[in-house]
């Protein structure tokens, strides 16, 4: 973002932030075909600074959709691929002791990146889960009593397939509250479904998209977000909606406070049937 938009008038910064977006919005939309609302409303997620759970059946494009956005965005990217041997040093990392300095030194784990691809994140065991939870609220990690902060701009996208569930554990409630959105992207139409599969026989893959935004372009668009105002009244319909949730027989449990924030604090997803037990 130049100096000239950066220190122009609130009109000049919101048609930068448009040309921006449909720039990244386009570049993504490039590689997934006919899922344009699900693209925009992760970009939405990211730029809120908050994190989304992508959850569907395998071969949608769940990862496809998270790597297309870490390639065209020059920044970091870090992918996991949640297993249940997977520990939360591996996540979070851990101080290993230099023999030669004698000292602890400390290694960062993969939430150490601006975009974290957390792949099948519930065959993950609770454990390793946890150790997601600071991090998605606070962008650091505490390892032996010290906190480390990781990179800024900060985005986890999740995926997790809600048909298969052997040697899965369930997302528990404080985990699902991290996430802001939670979104699915279905099965393409026929022609966006051509595409994808001529794609993939011409050898089109998401390696091959470039970047088309810097971290610090995406770190302005954060900023800019984050000065929009919201009228006192919609604050009040917004808690007004959210509250309603919490008094619906068919809900277990509905919206909490943070999720009615309009904060960049991530919010929940979804309010959860009574049938659904952790």
């Amino acid at each position: 973002m130049n100096s000239e938009v950066e220190d122009g008038s609130a009109a000049a910064r919101t048609a930068w932030f448009v040309e921006r977006f449909d720039a990244l919005a386009g570049n993504v939309e490039s590689f997934i075909r006919g899922k344009s609302e699900v693209v925009r409303m992760t970009l939405v997620c990211m730029l809120a600074e908050g994190h989304m759970l992508l959850d569907d059946v395998p071969g949608t494009g769940k990862t496809s959709l998270a790597k297309a956005i870490s390639q065209s965005i020059d920044g970091s990217m870090r992918r996991i691929q949640f297993t249940p041997d997977l520990l939360p040093s591996d996540v979070t990392g851990v101080q290993v002791y230099d023999a030669g300095n004698r000292e602890f030194v400390f290694h960062p784990g993969a939430v150490f990146a601006n975009i974290v691809l957390g792949d099948e994140i519930n065959r993950a065991s609770p454990k390793t889960q946890s150790a997601l939870l600071e991090v998605m609220a606070e962008r650091q990690v505490t390892v032996d009593s010290i906190p480390y902060l990781v990179p800024r701009p900060f985005t986890v996208i999740a995926t997790q397939n809600p048909v298969e569930q052997a040697g899965t554990y369930v997302l528990p409630e404080a985990e699902l509250d991290r996430f802001m959105m939670c979104a699915t992207l279905g099965y393409p139409d026929h022609d966006s479904e051509v595409q994808v599969v001529s794609g993939v026989t011409s050898g089109h893959s998401t390696d091959r998209l470039q970047p088309v935004m810097t971290t610090a372009d995406l770190q302005h668009m954060n900023e800019i977000v984050m000065r929009v105002y919201l009228a006192p009244a919609i604050v009040a319909y917004i808690v007004t909606i959210t509250a309603a949730t919490r008094t619906l027989p068919d809900l277990r449990l509905g919206i909490s406070p943070r999720g009615a924030s309009p904060s960049p604090r991530p919010r929940r997803p979804m309010p959860r049937p009574r049938d659904v037990r952790s």
